[in-house]
C-alpha cells in the first residue's frame, strides 16, 4: 500500500526563500569555524533597544501586565502614535485610525487581506522588499513587478502606476524610503499616486517602516495624502526593537471594522508587553537616543558610499534614508548570488544578492547594510578590495 502524503497548496510554489538567509546561515558556520565576518547582509540595527523601552517592558512583566489587549492594539499607544503624527509631521491623527500590529508584517498582511481578492493584482517596484509580493500571493492575488531604475531612483511614479494599472488592479504597493535602494518619493508623486488609484477605485499603501531614518530634507508622511491611503510603519527601525514585533498601520476609516476582525481571527492582538515598553518610545528621552543613532548611521553612509564607488561600485543615487545601499555590480559579475557567495568565503564579508528583490537586473545588483560601525564597515571595505583586485585585472 502506498503511504498518503500530505498535500502541499499551490500557492506555496510562489513564495520564495530568502537568499539572504542562506548566506546568513553560512557566515555563521564559517564564524564557528574560527573565520571573522564582516556582516553587511541583514537589514536589522547592530544598537540594542533604547533603555527607557527595556525598563518599561520590565515594569510590565513585573506587574503581570500579560493579558490580551484589543485587537486594535491599547488606546494610550494609538494616542500616542496620534501625538507622534502631530508632534513630528503636523499631522492631525484621529487614534482610532490607528492599528497596532504584530511587526510591519502583520500591517501589510492585514492591509492585503482587506484589499485583494483571488485573481486581484498589486502594483509594485522591482527592485523591492520580497515579503511584500508573498503577502499578495498568500491572498491568492498577483503581485505586478514594475522594473524602476536610476531615472525614477528605483521607486514607482505616478505615471508608471497609470501605465500599468489594469482590469484586475486594486492597489499599489510603494515604499519610502525604500528596501533596498534607500530613495525616498516626494509628497507631491505620493499625493499623484493616492489620487490617481482613487479615480481607479483602488487604494495606495504606503510602507514607512525607515521614516525616521533620513539623512536630508524634511520627511513628509502619507497620511494625509487621501482618503483611499494606507500607511504602515514600525518600531523595528529607527526605534531599534526588531525583536519585540510591533508595528502600526493608519487605516482609512473605513476600514476599521473589517481589519478588526482580521487581527481578532489571524493574530488577536500585538504582544502585550511590548505594546506597554512602546508607550515611552515618544518620549523626549527615547527620541534623544534614537535620533543620536540616525546621525550615526548618516555617519556610516557617508563614508560606505564613497568607498564603495572608489572600489568601482555603480551607485547613481547617494541614499537618503534607511540604512542600506543598493550598487551595480555588474562591472565584476552578472550572477550576484555567486558573487555574493564568494565574496563570503574568500573575503570573509556578507552582502546580500540582488535577486532576493526582484527580477529586474537582480543579477547585476547587490545590497550593502550599513548596520555595523565605521571601523567593521572600513574592514570590509578593505577586504572588499582586496578581493575585487583580480576581478578589475580581468575585465575592461
Amino acid at each position: 500500500m502506498t503511504p498518503s502524503v500530505s498535500p502541499l497548496a499551490h500557492r506555496m510554489r510562489g513564495i520564495e526563500p530568502f537568499h539572504v538567509m542562506e548566506l546568513l546561515a553560512h557566515a555563521r558556520a564559517l564564524e564557528a569555524q574560527g573565520r571573522d565576518i564582516v556582516h553587511m547582509e541583514i537589514g536589522e540595527p547592530d544598537f540594542p533597544t533604547p533603555r527607557p523601552v527595556c525598563e518599561a517592558g520590565i515594569r510590565a512583566l513585573e506587574h503581570g501586565e500579560l493579558f490580551y489587549t484589543p485587537a486594535l492594539g491599547i488606546p494610550e499607544l494609538r494616542e500616542a502614535i496620534a501625538g507622534f503624527y502631530q508632534t513630528r509631521y503636523g499631522v492631525a491623527l484621529d487614534a482610532s485610525r490607528v492599528v497596532i500590529t504584530s511587526g510591519s508584517s502583520g500591517a501589510l498582511l492585514l492591509a492585503i487581506a482587506a484589499l485583494v481578492n483571488p485573481g486581484d493584482q498589486v502594483l509594485m517596484a522591482d527592485p523591492g522588499y520580497p515579503a511584500n509580493r508573498h503577502f499578495v500571493r498568500m491572498m491568492e492575488g498577483e503581485a505586478v513587478g514594475i522594473p524602476v531604475g536610476p531615472a525614477t531612483q528605483y521607486q514607482l511614479t505616478q505615471a508608471l502606476i497609470e501605465q500599468h494599472w489594469g482590469a484586475r488592479t486594486v492597489a499599489a504597493l510603494v515604499a519610502t524610503p525604500s528596501n533596498p535602494t534607500g530613495t525616498l518619493i516626494t509628497q507631491t508623486e505620493i499625493a499623484a499616486m493616492a489620487a490617481f488609484a482613487q479615480g481607479r477605485g483602488g487604494a495606495l499603501i504606503v510602507d514607512e517602516i525607515y521614516h525616521g531614518l533620513v539623512y536630508e530634507g524634511i520627511t513628509h508622511t502619507a497620511v494625509d495624502a487621501g482618503e483611499n491611503v494606507f500607511v504602515i510603519n514600525s518600531f523595528s527601525k529607527y526605534f531599534n526593537m526588531t525583536g519585540w514585533r510591533l508595528g502600526w498601520m493608519v487605516v482609512p476609516q473605513r476600514y476599521i471594522r473589517e481589519l478588526d476582525k482580521l487581527s481578532q481571527n489571524i493574530y488577536l492582538s500585538a504582544p502585550t508587553p511590548a505594546q506597554l515598553a512602546a508607550l515611552v518610545a515618544f518620549q523626549p528621552e527615547t527620541l534623544a537616543i534614537c535620533e543620536a543613532r540616525r546621525a550615526e548611521f548618516r555617519r556610516r553612509r557617508d563614508y560606505l558610499v564613497p568607498a564603495l564607488r572608489e572600489l568601482g561600485f555603480d551607485i547613481p543615487h547617494t541614499p537618503p534614508g534607511a540604512f542600506y545601499v543598493y550598487a551595480d555590480c555588474s562591472r565584476f559579475t552578472h550572477d550576484s548570488h555567486a558573487f555574493a557567495l564568494d565574496m563570503l568565503e574568500k573575503a570573509g564579508v556578507a552582502i546580500t544578492p540582488g535577486i532576493d528583490f526582484g527580477a529586474h537586473r537582480a543579477c547585476e545588483h547587490v545590497r550593502f547594510a550599513y548596520t555595523r560601525p565605521v571601523e567593521r564597515l572600513r574592514e570590509g571595505v578593505r577586504r572588499i578590495g582586496e578581493y575585487l583586485a583580480p576581478l578589475r585585472s580581468t575585465r575592461v
